[in-house]
């Protein structure tokens, strides 16, 4: 029998690692995502005894993720983007790394299914601490475009919060 408190939290953070792959890699819905994780969470647990300790969990976990994401895509018609490694991601994508990164990574998220410019002016003024002078220099956009791509963009993350489209 092993520690279920260790094991528990083992999955979680290869729960939060694989979000932020599955993430990533598929242009799907954060249900998407999700349903993903589930999937390769289950696999790995149904297939734990097939891991090699010889070799890093995080290449085992790895081909399990891959698996599971190339099913998804064939079910989705997609083939792109096969053989990325967890190691390749962005730090943001890593929630494991810092106790804050949860958060960081249900933004990154959120952020990524927003339209580009409403995502630069959100980041810009709201992350960065620019104004909206400063960050229409950068953007080369009016203050006024700034202004209202900033409150679309806070309107439509809002929306997604909420659960909806």
């Amino acid at each position: 029998m092993g520690n279920e408190a260790a094991y528990r939290q083992a999955l979680g953070l290869v729960a939060d690692r694989l979000r932020g792959y599955f993430a990533s890699r598929s242009n799907g819905s954060p249900q998407d995502v999700e349903d993903l994780v589930q999937e390769t969470l289950l696999a790995l647990h149904l297939q734990r005894g097939t891991y090699d300790k010889t070799t890093p969990v995080t290449a085992w976990v790895h081909g399990i993720a891959r698996h599971k994401l190339v099913d998804h895509w064939r079910r989705r018609g997609r083939h792109d983007r096969l053989f990325d490694s967890f190691d390749d991601l962005p730090e943001a994508l890593h929630p494991a790394a810092e106790a804050a990164a949860g958060s960081r990574h249900d933004l990154v998220q959120l952020l990524g299914q927003l339209p580009g410019a409403q995502r630069r002016s959100i980041v810009a003024t709201r992350l960065e601490g620019l104004s909206v002078e400063e960050a229409a220099r950068r953007e080369e956009l009016s203050e006024s475009a700034v202004k209202i791509n900033v409150h679309r963009g806070l309107k439509r993350l809002a929306l997604l919060i909420r659960g909806g489209s």
